[in-house]
């Protein structure tokens, strides 16, 4: 909530204690989960999120024979399940971390067929972070929204944990309030950056990168740079300051890439997708899917920290 009291935001105790219902709100990762997902269809893809995320770390080094992945705030696992589904005989382990029990009983029936090589642990991930070992890579995808933010700040008198990040990492504050900052995400990549493995984070962002070749999709977008309030079904998650999680991560000597999630994805035709955005009018299902898709992928953006 937008206020100008200082306040922490916080969802830990929804994840631990309600049965989380990714259903209720729109992930990129849901709706390309399926070679049988009608958004996928109407895209014109043929790979599911999870084997197009694979075949991206692959073509970037970062995905190898007998490589361990983590991956954090793992959903339905229908991004390991399609990474796995594609890239399995590259993959040596992979340890899923969840807050949700909900969650991480259906992460095990998605690994079923790949149970010997994975684990699953219920943890907070800021927590489990520093004990773990012997990880590759780390995947933290449409996740890092959800983890602790400092709401309603005023610039001159910041909060002790908020003022410290800042003053860290150097990290840019408008002159005026209210404003948010993502402490948990910053946290999240602290703890990351202090391991040697690389990490793909993705999430939407509150300063997207809008692909050149749609630049209509830039009309009418909420961004301002600074996180802003997305409400969800009996909790909200907060859009992500991207440029922030750079500043952490170069801090640390770290190389950092990063780029729309929908170029990522990719799109097989963007004139189409100009009609479709533009009209803002469907006579069609397909049209209705793609318009949906392409309103909340917009602003979504991946980093990779090597």
């Amino acid at each position: 909530m937008d206020t100008s009291v200082p306040d922490l935001h916080d969802t830990r105790r929804y994840h631990l204690h309600h049965p989380v219902d990714l259903m209720t709100e729109f992930t990129v990762c849901e709706s390309l989960g399926s070679p049988r997902s009608p958004t996928l269809r109407a895209l014109g893809l043929a790979r599911t999120y999870g084997a197009r995320l694979g075949d991206r770390l692959r073509d970037r080094g970062l995905l190898w024979k007998g490589c361990r992945i983590c991956e954090i705030g793992g959903g339905y696992g229908s991004l390991m399940r399609g990474l796995l589904e594609a890239h399995g005989d590259l993959v040596r382990r992979v340890l899923m971390v969840d807050l949700s029990r909900f969650l991480i009983d259906i992460q095990r029936k998605a690994m079923e067929p790949w149970k010997e090589r994975v684990s699953v642990i219920l943890a907070d991930a800021l927590e489990v972070l520093p004990a773990l070992s012997g990880i590759d890579l780390f995947i933290i995808n449409e996740m890092i929204g959800d983890l602790p933010v400092r709401t309603g700040l005023d610039p001159k008198r910041l909060p002790a944990d908020a003022e410290a990040v800042v003053a860290r990492f150097g990290l840019a504050v408008p002159r005026e309030g209210p404003f948010h900052v993502n402490i948990g995400a910053i946290r999240l990549v602290e703890a990351i950056c202090r391991k040697s493995a690389p990490a793909f984070l993705s999430e939407h962002s509150s300063d997207p990168i809008i692909p050149r070749e749609m630049p209509f999709l830039a009309k009418g977008l909420e961004a301002t740079g600074w996180p802003r309030e997305i409400r969800l079904t009996a909790h909200s998650e907060y859009t992500i300051r991207f440029s922030h999680l750079e500043q952490v991560a170069r801090a640390f000597g770290r190389k950092v890439e990063t780029g729309s999630l929908l170029e990522w994805v990719g799109y097989a035709n963007a004139e189409k997708a100009r009609f479709v955005f533009n009209a803002r009018a469907c006579s069609t299902d397909e049209q209705a899917l793609i318009l949906e898709f392409l309103d909340h992928i917009r602003e979504y953006r991946w980093m990779i920290i090597r």
